[in-house]
């Protein structure tokens, strides 16, 4: 696919790939871009990849601070600690799944944009191709 190029006078494929691991460049090939759709679209669900990833974090931290209370409680209640060691050990999982997923994803689409694929993840990857389209 001929991405063109992008506003930044870079490789439309290149512009797109730098937007996932350099937020910055998305933030700003989203503002200038006025043409090159291929480049919009990236750009914005790199912001969109970034941004759930900031709303799963603080999803996660909520539930780990409800979690460690909970352990504290049961440990508490039953004078043992590995209630509280189990808790501190599933939100560590929970914490590293969501880490891997979140780099996994920019790996994966920066690779795909740069060989000019207009890859799109699940859910944000509509919402991007939808307002790249207008």
């Amino acid at each position: 696919m001929d991405t063109g190029k992008s506003a930044l006078g870079l490789d439309g494929n290149l512009a797109a790939a730098l937007g996932y691991p350099v937020g910055i460049i998305a933030i700003i090939c989203l503002v200038m871009e006025k043409e090159n759709r291929f480049v919009k679209f990236h750009a914005l669900q790199s912001i969109l990849l970034h941004v759930a990833f900031i709303v799963v974090a603080i999803v996660v931290w909520i539930l780990g601070f409800i979690l460690l209370i909970a352990g504290a409680a049961a440990s508490a209640a039953t004078n043992s600690g590995a209630a509280g060691g189990l808790v501190g050990m599933l939100f560590g999982l929970i914490w590293l799944v969501v880490i891997i997923a979140y780099i996994a994803g920019l790996i994966m689409a920066a690779v795909k944009a740069y060989g000019g694929v207009e890859f799109k993840l699940p859910i944000i990857g509509n919402i991007a191709s939808n307002f790249a389209n207008k």
